[in-house]
């Protein structure tokens, strides 16, 4: 067990302190095991840049787009309800971030300039109960309006409107010594700072961020115009959906009491011992899973977390099953 490099990146550090000493949340390696020997074989796709992306976006734009789309990616569930938002695309109905994709894309085919950061930096809850026009009302549309405040307000002060800006003026890694990717998100853009306090420990997930540079990562990589030269130091991305699927396969377990609470849909508190544990088991189960996946394929076909991480997402991210609600603008 741990023997893959990638247990000595900072995330996966952070967060075993709390795998170790969870008092509510568990991983079950036997049926890490299980899983492997059937998922092992799988082709384990790489994502498409966003699933309701049909219009070719440039360079720069795709940048700007995908960046916008993780400062806003959280909370799509109707918090009293449980209800999924959903928008309509080119004749389809998108659920959860892929209707936050559609929305987005259908404002700049109307000619709305979201990636702008003038634009954020001046965006209203009216201005965005316009743009994500969709089933139900887009879940904390206030937050939303303060993050694309601030975020705008930030690259135009500092990278000329554009994340295209931001990401040339970083190193093309997410370490690197302070001029990383995923060391400078969090210090310049304070909605990215993920992190949490269990017992004591500062718990550093950094799922927006991360998601952010994957998505960056395998949008640009047939072009070859841009790539994270540590993505095996990446983890998966500790939301709603990829907790789901780690139960559904009993992967992860839960005490009774939480299981009870997810499936009445009470609310679980951004920062409580169950919340914090959840999302340390996600990245230290998807850490397992790689792990045991990888013992099983060829040397020239290994894969990093975040494509079993995908694979778990895109199979489970419109499920009925309930997930845990928590009130955060962090995933």
């Amino acid at each position: 067990m741990y023997e893959s490099a990638f247990w000595s990146s900072p995330v996966l550090r952070s967060v075993m302190p709390v795998v170790e000493s969870s008092r509510h949340v568990w991983t079950d390696p036997d049926e890490v095991e299980r899983v492997a020997d059937w998922l092992a074989y799988e082709p384990l796709a790489w994502p498409e840049a966003t699933a309701a992306l049909d219009t070719p976006l440039a360079r720069d734009s795709l940048t700007d787009f995908l960046m916008l789309v993780n400062s806003l990616n959280f909370a799509f569930s109707d918090f009293a309800t449980g209800v999924k938002f959903e928008a309509e695309r080119g004749g389809r109905w998108w659920s959860d971030s892929d209707g936050l994709n559609a929305c987005l894309l259908n404002a700049l085919d109307a000619g709305i300039p979201v990636t702008d950061g003038r634009w954020m930096s001046g965006a209203s809850v009216a201005d965005l109960e316009h743009v994500f026009a969709g089933s139900i009302r887009m879940p904390m549309l206030e937050e939303r309006a303060a993050i694309l405040n601030a975020v705008g307000a930030v690259l135009v002060d500092r990278h000329g409107g554009r994340w295209s800006g931001w990401l040339r003026s970083c190193a093309p890694a997410m370490y690197a010594g302070g001029d990383g990717l995923l060391e400078r998100l969090p210090a310049e853009f304070p909605r990215f700072r993920d992190v949490s306090t269990y017992d004591g420990r500062e718990v550093r997930i950094f799922k927006l961020g991360q998601l952010a540079l994957w998505q960056l990562h395998a949008a640009h990589r047939a072009a070859g115009d841009f790539a994270v030269t540590d993505l095996g130091d990446m983890t998966a991305f500790a939301d709603y959906i990829v907790p789901v699927a780690l139960r559904l396969m009993r992967i992860l377990g839960y005490s009774d009491a939480l299981e009870q609470r997810i499936a009445a849909g009470i609310e679980i508190p951004r920062d409580s011992e169950e919340e914090i544990e959840i999302r340390a088991h996600t990245l230290h189960a998807t850490a397992l899973l790689t792990e045991a996946v990888n013992r099983r394929r060829p040397a020239d076909d290994q894969v990093v977390i975040p494509r079993i991480d995908y694979r778990l997402w895109k199979t489970y991210h419109a499920t009925s099953w309930p997930h845990h609600l928590t009130r955060t603008t962090m995933y």
